[in-house]
Formats: structure tokens, sequence, C-alpha cells
């Protein structure tokens, strides 16, 4: 699936706006590396092996713009530079939100899983663009404008399928504490965003940058004992790159062949696997109380991530993802309401879905199109949507169990990944193999989150 030299080269790096730039000057830490799962020279010699990756990095030192998070996105550079465009737009450039309102919001997104490296980051960028430091003395002293956003807020991090145009409705009605059309499309995206970019950042192990609390960790420091190489397990290892290949081989050719599958089996495929992923959940050990600088940006800390198909309880209905598209519906409603920004969304969902290098480990030349599919259908699965026209038993096929309950974990609960989770799924693939599914893990989440979000608003606005 992945590294070995894209033959695509990312948009331009003179394309990333420079010179007003205010963001936070973050180094990269040489002493410890920019993440607890990786080791820094695994990032470094990974990355060298892509050209282009070395000139984006070179250009993003330039601006004073490499913290950790960029370092280890830029074992993948064509994303890397569709991603700060993005994120360049969301932050930075005209929009219907102030600045200082769209750093608090970056706070109460990441607040909600607990990820005290975003919340720190924001907190700071929050006072160079001139925010009030008495806000970041929790929620309770924002603007009742923003708080209004917690309920919102709280559902597209934990359970979106739980959002209908009432929540609209209630935060677009008339007083002073009203949101508009647009200021609210900007603040759905932002808090998508933050949401998915905290999976990424707990699922890649991102260490603190040093200058954030001395370099407080947020999560627990694993056992030493764990092994810090994802390329680990000797035969075994081997041997689930060697499975792997063949069921992706004896996919290709049934599919050649064109076997028919009913309709009525598709479905009944999808509610299996909706199923059994209530039985893939992380064994849960870790310390998850929050620090002091994440416990004020949080309201209800117990509401989370419920499985909607639990037995027994009334599961919402399954999310038909032919009924409402990001191709058809989403990606048009936010570029008429928040122009650009549609663009760029789809310019990030195309690149990571369709990024590859050819490349399963020590395999070259393999077409590894359905194992990316199954891992964003297997993300989209757990939010309940469904895709009419996929065999959900190829999800099962390709994606072994200790892959889904890290897929599950990151996508669902970030804050409960731990070291031991990364290391034991993919034991014989590149470190720059792993970071890929973390990319389609934020991207699939951002998308399946939004589309909940922009249903509910259109539904509002028919």
């Amino acid at each position: 699936m992945l590294l070995a030299g894209s033959p695509c080269r990312p948009p331009g790096l003179e394309e990333y706006p420079a010179g007003e730039d205010r963001s936070v000057e973050s180094p990269r830490q040489l002493g410890r590396g920019p993440s607890a799962f990786i080791p820094l020279e695994k990032i470094l010699q990974e990355g060298v092996e892509s050209t282009q990756g070395q000139h984006l990095i070179q250009a993003l030192v330039s601006q004073g713009r490499v913290d950790n998070i960029t370092m280890v996105m830029g074992l993948h550079p064509q994303y890397l530079s569709s991603f700060w465009k993005t994120q360049y737009l969301l932050l930075r450039m005209d929009g219907p939100l102030p600045y200082h309102k769209r750093h608090y919001i970056a706070i109460m997104a990441a607040a909600r899983h607990r990820c005290s490296y975003l919340v720190g980051l924001h907190m700071g960028e929050f006072l160079q663009v001139g925010g009030n430091p008495e806000w970041l003395q929790g929620l309770h002293c924002a603007p009742q404008k923003l708080r209004n956003l917690n309920e919102i807020n709280k559902l597209l991090a934990h359970r979106p399928w739980l959002i209908t145009k009432e929540h609209i409705e209630a935060l677009l009605k008339t007083g002073e504490d009203s949101w508009s059309l647009a200021e609210l499309v900007q603040a759905l995206v932002l808090l998508t965003h933050y949401h998915s970019l905290a999976s990424f950042v707990f699922g890649c192990g991102i260490n603190p940058e040093e200058e954030q609390e001395g370099g407080q960790s947020c999560r627990p420091p694993s056992p030493p004992s764990e092994d810090s190489m994802g390329g680990s397990g000797g035969k075994d290892a081997m041997q689930e790159v060697e499975v792997l290949m063949e069921r992706l081989k004896l996919l290709q050719e049934s599919q050649l062949e064109e076997e028919e599958v009913t309709q009525e089996e598709m479905a009944t495929r999808f509610e299996l696997e909706k199923t059994e992923s209530l039985l893939v959940a992380p064994t849960d050990p870790g310390d998850h109380s929050l620090q002091s600088n994440v416990r004020c940006f949080v309201e209800d800390p117990e509401f989370g991530y419920k499985d909607f198909t639990r037995r027994g309880e009334q599961a919402p209905p399954t999310f038909r993802a032919q009924d409402y598209t990001w191709e058809d519906h989403g990606y048009s409603l936010i570029n008429r309401l928040y122009p650009d920004v549609g663009q760029l969304l789809d310019e990030k969902f195309q690149v990571v879905y369709n990024l590859t290098y050819n490349t399963i480990a020590m395999h070259c030349g393999v077409d590894t199109s359905m194992l990316r599919r199954a891992i964003w259908n297997y993300v989209h699965c757990v939010f309940g949507i469904r895709y009419d026209d996929y065999d959900y038993g190829e999800v099962n096929q390709l994606l072994e169990r200790s892959l889904k309950v890290y897929i599950k974990t990151v996508a669902c609960y970030p804050e409960k990944t731990t070291k031991r989770m990364y290391t034991q799924f993919w034991r014989h693939f590149k470190h720059s193999e792993k970071v890929h599914v973390n990319l389609l893990l934020l991207e699939a989440r951002m998308q399946a989150a939004l589309l909940y979000a922009l249903r509910a608003v259109t539904r509002y606005m028919t």
C-alpha cells in the first residue's frame, strides 16, 4: 500500500500562503522524536526515501511550521500538502467566523477526546490572534453563542447519527446568540476536522511539543517492555503478510469472474459486519482522567461513542450512503455556504482514498485498492453508513481482528489507543504504511460525521 516514492508531485509548495502566517513555531524534538510509537530514526529513514517529502518538510521548516504532526504526516507528502492547504484555509483565510473563535472551536473539539496536545496548541494560537484569556478558564467563561455549540460538538464527536434538523434549528433560531448558516457550516467543518485530527494524534502516538507543559504527554506512558518496532513477530508476522496477499489475489480474481451477489445478501453482510463490530472493542487498562487543561472545556464528560447496534436497543436506521452522498449533496452544500472549502475537502478525500505506492510490506507492484476501500468502508460501517454496492464480506477477508480493534479504537474512542494496539497489527509492515492507515481513518471519520451533519442542515433547509 505504501512507501516506495510516489509518482505524483504534490501541489506546488509555493501555494502555501506565506508572510502573514501567525502559526506557533513548534520545533521538532530531536531528542525523542515526534511519535511515541515510531522511532525517530524510522521516520527519518522512511521519509528520506521520498524526495518530495524532504522538499515539503524543508519548505515548512522555512515557515516555522514543523510540529510533530507534520513530521509524521510528512511520510506521505502528497497528502500533507492537501491537509495543510485545507487547515490553513479553515484557520487563517477569510471566512464567516473571526480567527479567535475558530481556535476556540478547535479547543472544544479536541477536548471531547481529551487530546491535550491539540487543546494546548490552540490555546496558544487563540491568545496569539487576540482571544480573551478569560475564555481559557473554561466553557463557562466563553460567550453563550459558543457554549451553544456544546451539544452538536458532543454528538459529532461520539454519536453523529443522532444529529437532527432540530439541532440545527436550535442554533440558527433568532436571538443575540444565534448562528448564521454560513458560520455554522464553518463551525461544523472545524469540529469534524479536529475530532478526526485527535484520532490521528492518538493513533500515531504523537508526542507533545517540548514547549507544551514541559513536554507532558497526553497519554500514560507505555510499559517499556513493549516492542517499539512495527516490523516484529518473525515468522508469524511474515505469514500474516502472505495470507493477506493471497486473500487479495483471490478477491480480485472472483471480482473478475463477476460472481453475482444479491442485494439481500449484500445487506445481510453489512448487518453482520455491523453486529460483529460490537465485539471489537479495546480492553481499557489506561487512565483516562481528564487533565486540568482539558477538563474545563468538557461538559458531560461521560458521554462517548456507543454502539448503535447494541442488542435489545432501538437502533437508528442505517444511513444508506447513496441517499446522501458527499459527491452529490455534501460537497455542493459546503461550497455554497463556505466557498473554496468544499473543493479542498474534496481534494483531500480524493488524495487519501487514491493514495498508493503499490506496495504491501516487502511486496511491490500490488493493487491495494480493495484493501484501502475495506478500511474506509469499515470506518463508515462503525458509524452506521452502508454502501449498497459494496460486499462487506471483503472487510472480514482483508482486515484481521487486531487491525479492526485498532481501527475502531482510533476512530471511535482514540484516547484509549495504546502502543500495544499499534504494534500488534500488520507487524511486518513499514511504519509509513501504518501512518497511511491513520490517514484513511482520519478522512473516513471526518467524512462520516460531516455527512450526518450536512444531511441535518439540508433537512433544515428543505
